[in-house]
Order: C-alpha cells, then sequence, then structure tokens
C-alpha cells in the first residue's frame, strides 16, 4: 500500500492528514505548531502520524505542504538585505507607487516603509522605448561597478526591473548575467521571469518582493529538505502556491512570492473539491483558525482568482486566489479601546501562549475563552483529550480585562466578544459576496478550520445562507486540500491590441509560445504528456479604462474571424459584475495568459450508504449559552461525538458536535444531517435536509 501525506502549518496548530492511496481511508492528527522553526512540527506530525497508522515510511508516496514562512518574513520585515537595479531616474518609484494615500480619510495613516531603502537602490544607463526597441544601449562597465557597490554594502538578494522589460527583456538578462558573474552569492530576481506584463510600479513591487524572500525561502526550504532525507521519506516535497496549485520546492525558491498566501489556498481546494462531490457548485468558504478568518467565493466549481492583491500594504501582481482574510481566530485577543468599546482582534495569543484556557500562560482574554466560558467547548479537554481545559483562567482573563472595565457579568462579557467577532467576519463575507454582485443566498457555505464550526451558524443566519457544509475533518481541512490539487505554471504577455482590429494569428502564437513554456515546465516536474491541460484567457477592458476582466476563452475561439465571441463574453461579464455594459464602446485586449495544469494522483472519497431518517444519539447534554435566539439565556443541549454520526444521522439543534480537530455548533432552530460522504449539512433555518 502506498499513502499520501499533506501538511498545513497555521499560527497555533501544524496539521497532518494521512491517505492511504488504494483504500481511500483518511486520518488526521495535530501538533502545535513552531513558529522558529516551522519544519519541525512538520516532521513532527508526520512521524506522530505514521507511527500512530502503522505506516512504514517508506511507503510513503507523495507528500505536499502549505507554508506561512514568506507571509510571515514579510509581515515581520525578516526578509534579506536586498538591493534593487532600476532604469536611470526611477530609482524612487518604489516609494512613489502610485501616489495614493493607504486611507483616503485617515490623514495620520502612513505608508509602508519600502523594502529596498534608498541607499540601496541603484540605477542602470539603459533605456528601451514603449514598443520596446532600444532607445539607449545597457552600460555594461558601469553596471558592474554598480554591482560592486551593492556586494561591498552586504546584500544578500538583488531585484532588477527595467522599463519596458516586458516586451524586450534583453537588458535585464544581461544584467542579471553580470549580476552573477560579479555577485554570484546573491539570490537575482529579474521582472522578465516574475510578472512580465505592464503596470510598471505592480512588476516592481512583485520583483522586490520575490528577492527579499528569496534568501529566506531557501533556507527553509533547504532545511525542511535536509530533514525530510535524514528522516528517509523517499519522495521530494512539494509546496503550495497562492494560486492553489503545487510546484516542487526548486521551483519555490525561484518564485517564493507565488506562495505568500500558501496555507488558506489549500483550504479553498479542497472545498472546491468537495463541492464537486457533492452538488454544491457555488460555495462560499469559511476558513477560521487561531490566528485569522479567511474567505473566498467559488462559481460554479471554480474559485475566484484575481491578478493582484496587496499584501502588507505592497502590490503583488501574479494570481492567486481571491481569498480575503479577517483579523479573528480562535486566539484573537478581546480589548477595550480608548473609549472603553469592546474590540476584537487582530492581534492574537497565537500557540504561545495561546488562549487563557488553554492553561500554558495566557492571561489576556480570547474568543476561545469566551466559547469555552458559555459551554460552546468540552470544558475538560479538546484534541481527542490531549489538551487540558483551564476555565478558571479563562475566567480570570476575561473578569480582570473587560468585566472589571465596562461593568459587564461574565456571561455578557464572553457573549458580547462573540458578538463583535461574529460581526466583524460577517463584514467580511459581505465584501467578497454582496459587494460583487453575489447574493448569499444562492451559496452553501463551506466551514472548516478549528474555530469555524463554532461560528458557522451564527454567520450563516445573519447572511441568509441556506446551507451549511462541514466537512469531516473540519480543523485539517486545508491539509486535505494539499492531496486534492494538481502541479500548476501560470504564464502571461502583454500585448495591447484594439479589439475590432485585432490579428489573431498574432494571438495564437502568442499563446503557443506560452504553451510550449508550460510543456517544458511540466515535463521538468515529471508530468507525462497526457495528464498536461492548460486553460487560456485574456484580461480585456474598455479603451480608458485602467482596470481589465479576466476573461476565458477556448482554444477554438482563437481561430480567424470569432473575435467577435471573446468581444461578446467580456461585454456578458462585464453586465454581470457591474451592472452595464456598452457594446458600441472600444475595446482593448491588454494581456494573454495560460495556466498550465499537471495532473497528479488525488486523494479519493467513496459515498457511503444513506440511512434515511436514523436518529441521532447525544453522548451526552450539557448547558450552553445561546444569544442567537430570541430568548438568550442556557440552553440544555445535546452533544454529539462526530465519529458516532454515521451517513443518514439527523437531529436538530441546539447541539453541540465534538471531535479531534473541531467543535461544531448548531443553533436553537437548526437541523443536522450527515450525508453520504460524512460532511455535516446543517439547515440554517430549520427544515429537512437531503445532503
Amino acid at each position: 500500500m502506498r499513502y499520501m501525506v499533506g501538511v498545513d502549518v497555521g499560527g497555533t496548530f501544524t496539521d497532518v492528514t494521512l491517505v492511504d492511496i488504494e483504500k481511500g481511508d483518511i486520518r488526521n492528527h495535530k501538533v502545535p505548531s513552531t513558529p522558529d522553526d516551522p519544519s519541525r512540527a512538520i516532521m513532527t506530525g508526520i512521524a506522530q502520524i505514521l507511527e500512530m497508522n502503522g505506516v512504514p515510511i517508506h511507503r510513503l508516496a507523495y507528500l505536499a505542504h502549505g507554508t506561512t514562512v514568506a507571509t510571515n518574513a514579510l509581515i515581520e520585515r525578516k526578509g534579506a538585505p536586498t538591493a534593487l537595479l532600476v532604469t536611470e531616474g526611477f530609482r524612487d518609484l518604489i516609494e512613489i507607487g502610485r501616489q495614493t494615500r493607504p486611507s483616503l480619510y485617515d490623514w495620520f495613516k502612513e505608508k509602508p516603509e519600502p523594502l529596498i531603502p534608498g541607499h540601496l537602490r541603484l540605477e542602470a544607463a539603459e533605456r528601451l522605448y514603449a514598443d520596446g526597441t532600444a532607445r539607449k544601449p545597457l552600460d555594461e562597465e558601469a553596471l558592474r561597478e554598480a554591482v560592486r557597490k551593492m556586494k561591498e554594502a552586504g546584500v544578500q538578494s538583488v531585484a532588477i526591473c527595467f522599463l519596458f522589460s516586458y516586451l524586450n527583456p534583453e537588458h535585464e538578462r544581461r544584467a542579471e548575467a553580470i549580476v552573477r558573474e560579479e555577485f554570484p552569492e546573491a539570490y537575482v530576481s529579474s521582472s522578465h521571469k516574475v510578472v512580465p506584463e505592464f503596470r510598471e510600479y505592480a512588476r516592481l513591487s512583485t520583483t522586490a518582493i520575490n528577492a527579499y524572500l528569496g534568501p529566506v525561502m531557501r533556507k527553509y526550504m533547504e532545511n525542511f529538505q535536509r530533514s525530510v532525507r535524514s528522516a528517509n521519506i523517499p519522495v521530494d516535497p512539494y509546496i503550495i502556491q497562492s494560486n492553489g496549485g503545487i510546484i516542487s520546492i526548486q521551483e519555490s525558491v525561484e518564485s517564493p512570492v507565488r506562495t505568500v498566501v500558501s496555507g488558506p489556498a489549500a483550504g479553498v481546494v479542497a472545498a472546491a473539491h468537495i463541492g464537486e462531490l457533492t452538488g454544491h457548485r457555488n460555495l462560499i468558504t469559511f476558513d477560521m483558525g487561531g490566528t485569522s478568518a479567511d474567505f473566498s467565493l467559488i462559481e460554479n466549481g471554480l474559485p475566484k482568482v484575481t491578478m493582484e492583491r496587496e499584501i502588507e500594504g505592497f502590490p503583488v501582481r501574479i494570481p492567486m486566489l481571491d481569498i480575503h482574510a479577517c483579523g479573528a481566530g480562535g486566539g484573537s485577543i478581546a480589548w477595550l479601546d480608548a473609549g472603553n468599546a469592546l474590540k476584537v482582534g487582530p492581534e492574537s495569543a497565537g500557540s504561545v501562549p495561546g488562549p487563557a484556557v488553554y492553561g500554558r500562560g495566557g492571561t489576556r482574554p480570547t474568543v476561545t475563552d469566551a466559547n469555552a466560558l458559555l459551554g460552546r467547548l468540552n470544558p475538560e479537554s479538546i484534541l481527542g483529550g490531549r489538551m487540558k481545559m483551564d476555565l478558571e483562567a479563562a475566567r480570570r482573563a476575561v473578569e480582570e480585562h473587560i468585566c472589571a472595565r465596562t461593568g459587564l457579568s461574565l456571561i455578557e462579557a464572553a457573549a458580547g466578544i462573540l458578538s463583535v467577532v461574529n460581526a466583524n467576519m460577517t463584514r467580511a463575507i459581505r465584501l467578497i459576496s454582496v459587494e460583487r454582485g453575489y447574493d448569499p443566498r444562492e451559496f452553501t457555505f463551506v466551514s472548516f478550520g478549528g474555530a469555524g464550526g463554532l461560528h458557522c451558524g451564527a454567520l450563516a443566519r445573519e447572511l441568509s445562507i441556506p446551507r451549511i457544509l462541514v466537512p469531516p475533518s473540519p480543523g485539517t481541512f486545508c491539509s486535505l486540500g494539499l492531496l486534492v490539487t494538481d502541479i500548476r505554471f501560470d504564464f502571461v504577455r502583454t500585448m495591447l491590441r484594439d479589439a475590432g482590429s485585432v490579428d489573431m494569428r498574432e494571438v495564437r502564437e502568442l499563446f503557443a509560445g506560452m504553451i510550449a513554456e508550460g510543456e517544458a515546465k511540466l515535463a521538468k516536474e515529471g508530468v507525462a504528456k497526457d495528464r498536461m491541460r492548460f486553460a487560456l484567457g485574456i484580461d480585456i477592458r474598455f479603451r480608458g479604462q485602467n482596470y481589465e476582466l479576466a476573461v476565458p476563452v477556448e482554444p477554438e475561439m482563437l481561430e480567424d474571424g470569432r473575435a467577435g465571441e471573446i468581444i461578446a463574453r467580456f461585454h456578458e461579464q462585464h453586465e454581470r459584475i457591474y451592472g452595464y455594459s456598452n457594446e458600441r464602446a472600444r475595446v482593448e485586449w491588454v494581456n494573454y495568459r495560460v495556466t498550465a495544469f499537471g495532473e497528479l494522483p488525488k486523494a479519493s472519497f467513496a459515498a457511503q450508504p444513506l440511512e434515511r431518517g436514523r436518529k441521532a444519539e447525544p453522548a451526552a447534554h450539557r448547558d450552553v449559552y445561546f444569544s442567537e435566539t430570541d430568548r438568550p439565556g442556557f440552553y440544555r443541549t445535546a452533544v454529539y461525538n462526530r465519529d458516532d454520526l454515521a451517513p443518514g444521522a439527523r437531529f436538530e439543534g441546539p447541539a453541540v458536535v465534538e471531535q479531534m480537530d473541531s467543535t461544531i455548533l448548531v443553533l436553537p432552530g437548526q437541523t443536522a444531517e450527515v450525508d453520504a460522504y460524512r460532511n455535516l449539512i446543517i439547515h440554517t433555518f430549520g427544515g429537512e435536509v437531503r445532503g
């Protein structure tokens, strides 16, 4: 037998999923994260789950993980000392940016300090025209002198971004060669490799971030790969990218910027996979862990992708799953502002010391403490009995920091904490749905993460989302996503053309070149030709607009005389998103995109027979406080063991469902049923559920 392992590194816990490739059996495990060296928790988790299930290490056939190394290095400003090489006259572009303030109405909100200080920004004597032809050749001798200055300054990494290099990368290629000759130990990142498309500032920012993170990611990956080999694991590990696909360690070192939202992407991929199995193709995903909550939208089975987003105030222009993060996790700290108003997050207690109720020295109140005090969490222990609960410590934290300053009772304060954090998350869900033209009532709410099950019922009710899907192992769902995805590479080229007079032969040649590049990349990853597939798209806009819509196209639409079909698809998309479209206006094609997929073996899930109408039997009862009803108060609540809930089992709220990696709350008036794949389907407003 052969096995697959997926590992997701979170701020509080590291989740591990083990899958038997032949039988499809799934096992899950959690270990505390080790922020000082994430690979320690990864290797500990792998060793423990293999030992617990009696799996010899040589049976491991696949290993993938999601990492927060790049994200944390950017947030904490712990990247490598980096120098920047730009076209003469553009050294301050990275600081000028778009000349917009971070917050329109906050005069005191400051722009983030550039990752590369002024004295490490050097200019190269060279210039291209806007069509890519050379205006001024590269002065190589002057460039060599600039590189020597970088080396003397003690930098570890060099970012190269010349004007219009996305059209003609020759000067950048030569500059990169000179840097490698003069400074061979430096990590080098060139914009024509990282993001070969127009918009100078976004391209520069993305390239600079890639260079800033490169040495950090290289060191982490070398250590991780060394640990994998020391453990005699027979396969090279993969890492998940922000776009939801995976790549080898070598590729991640070349493009670390592609992993800046690595972990959350895995959960969205897993949700899309479960949605396909169960027939729920329109989904809003909700991933609530110890530090944050992440939300994303899946339409017709396809996760939404954004081509640019800001990370820590810096634009990153690469395709990534459109995930909105909110500083609301189980470890988010509750506090009072200057006006004594109750706030929650974004600061988190993390894994060390963690919430006060964990008994590890935490003294400040958190969302988890509030849930424990209201009876929503098992008062004795969680994680299958491996973590004891200290309710007295949670009580002290809330009373000292909230009750003493507000006059609220302990229960009122705990309920208030949950109300505030739920309101924060409701706003985040509206941002990705209502504010983008989507009606939440037409979606299924997929809840996962260790803390998601405690809040999904209230959020779905507030937004009128009719049903909630909680997968069998919600607390380790992201690590499962690593086992149901494919290798993925994204390619882009810029070629501005008026849609009314576009030369389709020119367009076909552009796509053919990117497809050939994708085939070479996938072949390097060991993907057979018959396991490769490609998705094509064009970024289109009305002439004069500053933003484009990504329009998917099929290869046959690139034939001569069929440009009108692509334009019509653009108008349809513009109408749906913005509520109007001007079919008489001139349309412009801007960027051309190819996504190359290398299909991999995936964890399989078999449907099980349903016993319709089977009434679930609770394992216990306890009093739980519910404020989400017309009559807030403590309710006698049935407590179910998730492992005892067979497909077809039904029960009504109020109820608590406990399992090793999560706790799920079913509110009064809601009903729940287990479907054929052991997902828990909660009907938000009662009634019968058919899974």
